[in-house]
């Protein structure tokens, strides 16, 4: 029944062109980032009337120049557009009725939350690793050679990262009756996270951790952060469990 679910999800992910939504926003992320990185300093070079000393402190492109818009250009657009389109996935259908449609058939209540995470999941990873392959490819024919394995490590870690928003928006959707409040209840659980991010100590057992370390791969100094990665992981199922459990006792 669960695998029925899932399909169930695919398909309405594609009826509502949210899978081409999703990947195409993230595979455009992917490709146009090396070419900013390569031709944003360029273009403040040539603006007509700079002085030349301005211009000759404008450095020179480099292959860290390019991780790093990749890493900012998908993090960004990728946790806008996985909040938006998550945020309403269950609450739409218990606005709409099609819930308890849906549940006057032998299924679990469990099975149908996670089904629609897992939609959204491979969704994320289909759509992480089109972008991660536009970018490779601008990458190699703008720059030079890189770690092909510390780009795969990257993107995974820029998976994980775009998976515990989507589950944060899918717990938003639980909670709430309507699109509208589960909207406000998931910008919301953002805005703390970031506000949490920014206090010394605390960030390094949060999400956004994991972007520096995908990063620093790529520099003199690379670093990990196994502490963002476990509670990045417990945090994801302690979502998933609390969103089960608030649809387990919804009255629909």
């Amino acid at each position: 029944m669960f695998r029925t679910l899932l399909n169930k999800e695919l398909r309405e992910q594609r009826r509502t062109h949210r899978l081409l939504i999703m990947t195409l926003v993230l595979l455009v992320s992917g490709m146009l980032s090396p070419l900013l990185a390569k031709y944003t300093p360029l273009l403040l070079s040539s603006v007509p009337g700079i002085p030349p000393a301005m211009a000759s402190l404008i450095p020179e492109p480099t292959i860290l120049d390019s991780f790093t818009q990749f890493v900012k250009n998908v993090s960004q657009f990728g946790v806008l557009l996985v909040i938006i389109l998550t945020m309403g996935v269950l609450a739409q259908e218990i606005e709409r009725g099609t819930a308890s449609m849906l549940l006057t058939k032998p299924v679990r209540r469990s099975a149908v939350i996670l089904s629609k995470w897992l939609a959204g999941v491979l969704s994320i990873l289909g759509g992480m690793i089109l972008a991660a392959l536009g970018f490779a490819f601008y990458t190699l024919v703008l720059f030079e050679p890189f770690s092909v394995a510390n780009l795969a490590i990257l993107t995974i870690l820029i998976t994980i990262f775009l998976i515990f928003f989507l589950t944060l928006a899918l717990l938003a959707s639980a909670l709430a009756r309507s699109q509208a409040i589960a909207a406000g209840i998931a910008f919301a659980g953002l805005v703390l996270v970031l506000i949490i991010s920014a206090i010394p100590g605390v960030n390094n057992y949060l999400p956004n951790k994991l972007l520096n370390w995908g990063l620093s791969l790529f520099s003199f100094s690379p670093e990990t952060a196994w502490p963002a990665l476990i509670s990045s992981l417990v945090l994801i199922a302690l979502f998933l469990t609390l969103a089960i459990f608030r649809f387990s006792r919804e009255e629909i």
